[in-house]
C-alpha cells in the first residue's frame, strides 16, 4: 500500500496480553515516562483529558491490589502497576453521563499498552471498572479520592517469554454499506 510500512502497524498486530513476567527485570522510570505520555496522547471528547495515572513500584501495595482483584494476581510480580482514574467532573457532558470518561480511559488505556508492546515490554488490561466492589477495592489500596473513579490496574514487566504476534480480524464481522 503506498505509503505504509511495516514498522508502523508491526507494534499493533504484536500487542499481546502479558501476565508473566521476568522476576529481576526492571521498568525503568524513562520508560514509565513514555508510556504515559503515549497514554496521554489519546483523544477525549471535547479536548478534556479526563484521566489521572497512580504508578505503583512498591511490592506491598502490588501484593495488595493482586490479592483485592480476582485477575490482576501477577500485579504482585510485574515491577511496575500502572492505574489509570477517571474524573467524571473533568470528562464531556460529565454529570449527565459517564460514558465519555471511559472512551477517554478506553483510548488512553489502549494506547499505553501500545507503547508498552512498542518497548518490548508486557502488560495486561485487568478490568476495575465498572465493578462497584473492584473500584472500592483499588480506591481504598491507593487512597484514590471519592470524585475518581479508577479505571483499571495494568502491571508491567519484561516478558517472561515473547509473545506470538496474532490478529484476530475475522472478515465475517465486517459489514460493508450497511449491515
Amino acid at each position: 500500500f503506498p505509503g505504509y510500512t511495516m514498522s508502523e502497524i508491526d507494534y499493533i498486530l504484536a500487542r499481546r496480553s502479558v501476565r508473566q513476567y521476568k522476576p529481576d527485570a526492571d521498568v525503568s522510570e524513562e520508560q514509565v515516562e513514555l508510556i504515559l505520555k503515549a497514554a496521554m496522547a489519546a483523544p477525549s471528547a471535547v479536548f478534556r483529558d479526563p484521566w489521572s495515572f497512580v504508578v505503583v513500584r512498591d511490592a506491598e501495595t502490588r501484593e495488595k491490589l493482586a490479592a483485592c482483584l480476582p485477575y490482576a494476581k501477577m500485579a504482585r510480580d510485574s515491577p511496575v502497576v500502572i492505574v489509570p482514574c477517571g474524573h467524571l467532573d473533568r470528562a464531556h457532558e460529565g454529570a449527565k453521563t459517564d460514558s465519555y470518561m471511559v472512551q477517554d480511559l478506553s483510548a488512553a488505556t489502549q494506547n499505553l499498552l501500545l507503547a508498552v508492546s512498542n518497548l518490548g515490554l508486557g502488560a495486561v488490561w485487568t478490568g476495575v471498572y465498572p465493578d462497584v466492589a473492584r473500584i472500592a477495592s483499588v480506591r481504598e489500596v491507593l487512597n484514590i479520592p471519592e470524585e475518581v473513579t479508577p479505571f483499571a490496574v495494568i502491571p508491567v514487566g519484561v516478558p517472561a517469554k515473547e509473545p506470538v504476534a496474532r490478529t484476530r480480524f475475522n472478515a465475517d464481522k465486517v459489514h460493508h454499506g450497511k449491515w
